[in-house]
């Protein structure tokens, strides 16, 4: 199946080299443009594309306003596009800010061209998706944390009884818990681990049950806190 995606960047260039990393997958096709916020929301209701690559920083609308509108007022039919935010800018603010308005992922425009393209891939199978140095600065936070505040936290992690999760998962589990908490993929981590990309996301759902977690998120911070990466 090909992945459809509506490219939005104020600047024509950024757009332009975008297109020929896109569209020169066979499993990813960029299906319309926009050059800022209002026209994304536009394109998105009037293209309807699986994953929206979103600038953060435009004039008028700004990407967070445009995502904020595009996932909490979808008119549908169908399910809501999920939105990547592309930006030069690695700041805190904007990791927040997007993450709160619905986005799925945050990567930084200087990524590689095949992360960038996996990282569509990921984002239209709903998987999160963050930049390396944002999953770590995330997990710094959260986990720096006194415990009484946890449960009002952005990402809640529940307290894991003494010897867990290494009670409660098989080896190959906590191998995929590790590399989940590093920030790969699902298909990078069959590639590492030589399992198949289905194989994998059945083993993040048994590891995300049999801890009690909630998403990749909560696992990463988990493995970091329990000194597992």
């Amino acid at each position: 199946m090909t992945v459809r995606v509506l490219l939005v960047d104020d600047q024509e260039m950024v757009r332009t080299g975008l297109r020929l990393v896109i569209d020169r997958r066979e499993d990813l096709s960029v299906v319309g443009e926009a050059a800022d916020g209002e026209q994304a929301v536009a394109r998105a209701v009037e293209l309807r594309p699986d994953v929206v690559l979103m600038d953060v920083r435009m004039p008028g609308t700004t990407g967070v306003e445009a995502t904020r509108r595009i996932t909490t007022c979808w008119p549908g039919p169908g399910p809501a596009p999920r939105v990547l935010v592309l930006t030069t800018f690695d700041l805190d603010e904007y990791v927040h800010a997007a993450l709160r308005a619905g986005a799925v992922g945050f990567l930084l425009k200087n990524s590689p061209p095949d992360l960038l393209a996996q990282a569509i891939r990921s984002t239209a199978n709903g998987e999160a998706v963050l930049a390396p140095s944002v999953t770590r600065r995330l997990i710094d936070t959260v986990t720096a944390l006194p415990a009484a505040l946890l449960p009002n936290a952005p990402v809640p992690v529940p307290a894991l009884r003494e010897g867990e999760p290494a009670d409660l998962l098989t080896e190959r589990e906590l191998q995929v818990l590790v590399l989940v908490a590093r920030g790969l993929s699902n298909a990078r981590i069959a590639a590492a681990l030589d399992l198949t990309e289905g194989n994998v996301k059945s083993r993040v759902n048994r590891i995300l049950t049999r801890l009690g977690l909630e998403n990749r998120v909560q696992a990463a911070v988990l493995a970091h806190r329990e000194g597992l990466v």
